[in-house]
C-alpha cells in the first residue's frame, strides 16, 4: 500500500469512526467497524471505467467472501469523479453493472462525495453532510445484511429525519470540521 493510499484509508476510517458511527448517522455502522468486517479498499485510478472495472474485483470479492469477515466495502477513489456532478453521473453506471451482473437484491451501493449535494438542496445545507466524505467513495451493502439490520431497528423510517435535524443542529464550521481531509 502506498503513503496515499494508507493515509486516505486512515482518513476513511477516522471519519466513519467521528461521523458516521459517533453521530450515529447509521445505526447499523457500528458492529461491522468494531468486528473488523468493514473493508476499505482504496484505488488510485483516474478514469472511470478504470473504476468500474474496480467496483466489478470488489463486487465479486465481497460476494465471494464469508459475511463474518467482509460484510461491507468501502471503495474510496481519491483521484476519480473528484467532481461532484461527474460522480453522481457515474452512479448510473454503478446501477447498469449491478443489473448486468444480476445483483439486483443482492447488493445496494450507497454514495459518498466531499461535495455532496441532494437534488434542489442548497449547497450548504447540513443535510447534505449525511453523505459528505473526505473522498468519493462507493460503500457496497450486501442486501442481506441491509435486511437484517433494518428489520432489528425500532423505527427505521425516522433515520433520515433524524439525521437531518441532527446535522442541522451543528453550524457549518462544525461539519466540515468532521469531514476535514488530511492534508499533510
Amino acid at each position: 500500500m502506498t503513503e496515499l493510499e494508507q493515509r486516505v484509508r486512515l482518513a476513511t476510517l477516522a471519519w466513519v469512526e467521528r461521523v458516521v458511527v459517533g453521530l450515529d448517522l447509521c445505526p447499523f455502522a457500528r458492529a461491522p467497524l468494531e468486528a473488523g468486517r468493514l473493508r476499505v479498499m482504496v484505488t488510485t485510478c483516474e478514469d472511470s471505467r478504470e473504476l468500474l472495472t474496480v467496483i466489478d474485483d470488489e463486487l465479486e470479492l465481497l460476494l465471494a467472501a464469508d459475511p463474518g469477515e467482509i460484510e461491507t466495502t468501502l471503495i474510496v477513489h481519491p483521484r476519480c469523479l473528484t467532481r461532484f456532478d461527474d460522480y453522481n453521473d457515474f452512479l448510473d453506471e454503478v446501477d447498469g453493472l449491478l443489473e448486468l451482473r444480476e445483483l439486483d437484491g443482492a447488493v445496494q451501493v450507497a454514495s459518498f462525495h466531499p461535495d455532496y449535494r441532494f437534488v434542489d438542496s442548497p449547497v450548504d445545507d447540513p443535510a447534505n453532510y449525511t453523505n459528505r466524505s473526505p473522498y468519493p467513495m462507493l460503500h457496497l451493502l450486501r442486501e442481506s445484511s441491509v435486511s437484517r439490520a433494518v428489520d432489528s431497528h425500532p423505527d427505521i423510517e425516522a433515520v433520515p429525519a433524524a439525521n437531518i435535524a441532527k446535522l442541522r443542529a451543528l453550524s457549518l464550521a462544525q461539519l466540515r470540521e468532521l469531514v476535514v481531509l488530511d492534508e499533510s
